[in-house]
């Protein structure tokens, strides 16, 4: 297994799909990296010499991933929320930010609500 920013990578996935499996990297930057290195994205990773994994940890190292790119949000998630402005506040009540809708389909960012029902009044 290669491991590449903290991450451990199987050998037998192609290197494009590999690199996918770090925190940060998605299909697009992970294919603008082996472009600019010159390495093929079908190569599988066992198959890659220890000079291209070099350069891979040289090219990722320059980018926010992980841990880092973790810290990094959360910090800028806590600064909406200090300065008060809309985002930190639809942060702070757990509810979507990004303008969707809530009266139905926000389940997964507010959670599955238990209905109670109402109770009969007595009559004495």
């Amino acid at each position: 297994m290669a491991r590449i920013a903290g991450v451990n990578i199987p050998d037998n996935k192609r290197i494009e799909a590999g690199l996918t499996l770090i925190y940060g990297i998605g299909r697009s930057l992970s294919a603008r990296l082996l472009k600019d290195l010159n390495i093929d994205r079908n190569t599988k990773v066992k198959d890659l010499n220890e000079v291209d994994m070099n350069k891979i940890r040289e090219y990722i190292a320059k980018t926010p991933v992980e841990g880092d790119l973790r810290r990094k949000m959360q910090l800028d998630i806590k600064r909406l929320q200090e300065v008060g402005c809309y985002r930190g506040l639809r942060h702070r009540k757990r509810l979507p930010v990004r303008g969707q809708r809530t009266k139905t389909n926000a389940r997964t960012r507010k959670g599955k609500r238990v209905t109670v029902a109402n109770k009969k009044m007595v009559t004495k």
